[in-house]
């Protein structure tokens, strides 16, 4: 079947010498992984290595013959051309690290149209924005509405979050986050791309990612750390 759709590159993974294996979170297919032969030749200008970069916007046509195998692209094009991300050591590092989680955190097959559209405005808004301090905290946040395990507010008044049953509570129990670093989460859940970004300090942020991380961990089966995680606190000190 031939189909024509956007596409998010979610990882690509050296085959050989010359050739990818490809994921990407596609709008109309969901999850699809996909080789390119030769990706490193330049004979095959429809399909450069370049277009193959973490969490790059992409417009693919491609035979999907839906058989728990590779497919693979008949034609390939930017539908976003970045101008500041992929020369940005902040937004590129962000962009690795982003590509990393979600690679692990999107596991469904089937088309999640709204995740695509929320991840596709978050990147383009990375790309045309200067403050982005915060940018990978929030859409750790946000990416949890779509998955299925966003924390519960309804009881947001509440001192501590319980990061196992993900609501909040008035006393501390055994899988409660400490009293301050709920707070810290509580803020974040108010900010929005394009809020005040002086809200956390360094080391407040660093807090509040590995609560992310942690929170991850638990709701989602198989999820791994990234290996990237390092480089960006390093970035971010």
């Amino acid at each position: 079947m031939l189909v024509k759709t956007k596409a998010i590159v979610l990882s690509a993974l050296k085959y050989q010498e010359k050739s990818l294996i490809v994921k990407c979170f596609t709008l109309s297919e969901g999850l699809k992984s996909y080789f390119v032969p030769s990706a490193f030749s330049l004979k095959k200008s429809n399909q450069r290595i370049a277009y193959f970069q973490p969490l790059t916007l992409i417009e693919i046509e491609a035979n999907h013959k839906n058989k728990a195998s590779l497919e693979y692209f008949k034609e390939v094009k930017i539908s976003f051309p970045y101008t500041s991300i992929t020369t940005n050591i902040f937004k590129s590092t962000i962009v690795i690290f982003l590509s990393e989680v979600l690679h692990h955190a999107i596991k469904e097959e089937e088309k999640n149209e709204s995740l695509f559209t929320f991840l596709e405005t978050a990147l383009i808004w990375l790309d045309t924005h200067d403050e982005i301090a915060n940018f990978h905290l929030i859409l750790l946040l946000e990416v949890t509405k779509f998955l299925g395990f966003y924390p519960d507010d309804s009881d947001v008044d509440f001192p501590f979050f319980d990061i196992v049953e993900g609501n909040f509570s008035l006393h501390q129990g055994m899988n409660s986050i400490a009293q301050n670093e709920s707070l810290l989460l509580k803020k974040l859940m108010e900010l929005k791309f394009d809020s005040d970004l002086k809200l956390f300090t360094s080391s407040e942020r660093q807090i509040v990612l590995k609560i992310l991380l942690d929170y991850y961990a638990i709701h989602l089966d198989g999820f791994k750390r990234p290996k990237s995680l390092e480089v960006l606190k390093e970035v971010f000190s």
